[in-house]
């Protein structure tokens, strides 16, 4: 009976893991995407000269930061 627990907990723990994972994901897909709409708002706004090339700039840096630690797999999705 032991083991059938310890099977069952085993389980359970990959499941968290496995939702946890997926939930990260999810999140980091959404910012993501969020980074990007910003980056074309700025760059929108800078061309229709109700905007600066630094807030382009600053948009597009964190869009960078984000897309090094997190990868690019938003940009396909």
């Amino acid at each position: 009976m032991a083991g059938f627990l310890d099977r069952a907990k085993e389980q359970a723990q990959r499941g968290l893991t496995q939702g946890k994972q997926k939930l990260d994901d999810v999140q980091a897909q959404r910012a993501g995407g969020d980074l990007l709409k910003k980056l074309g708002a700025a760059y929108y706004a800078e061309r229709r000269g109700s905007g600066s090339p630094e807030a382009t700039q600053q948009a597009l840096q964190a869009l960078e930061s984000h897309i090094a630690a997190h990868g690019d797999a938003f940009l396909r999705s």
